[in-house]
């Protein structure tokens, strides 16, 4: 959680290691997902803060787009934080995201 304070438990900080055999090895992705009022029932608001090319992700914005990432486009009350996280980690696996040139780190 990013705010000790919020009752609500909106702002979550996430993180993924990249998965190995892939471009993403040896990286570190920083993730923010925010929850609204209507959270479960709907899903979180997901944003890479780290910079990365993945066909799910609004290469602008970090946006992990839902209709674009099935899980949030079919989200279940069931699902978790982690769930999310281990989803776009097996995204990052993908054979249209395993090879996909990435932006350059600290730009």
């Amino acid at each position: 959680m990013d705010d000790a304070d919020d009752i609500y438990m909106q702002s979550w900080t996430g993180t993924i290691i990249g998965p190995p055999n892939t471009v993403h090895e040896g990286c570190i992705y920083q993730l923010k997902l925010f929850c609204g009022k209507d959270y479960p029932d709907n899903p979180p608001s997901v944003r890479f803060q780290t910079r990365i090319n993945m066909t799910c992700v609004n290469q602008e914005t970090g946006v992990v787009e839902p209709s674009l990432f099935p899980m949030l486009a079919n989200w279940q009350r069931e699902y978790t934080m982690e769930d999310i996280l281990t989803q776009l980690k097996k995204e990052m696996m993908s054979p249209q995201n395993r090879k996909l040139a990435q932006p350059p780190e600290g730009v």
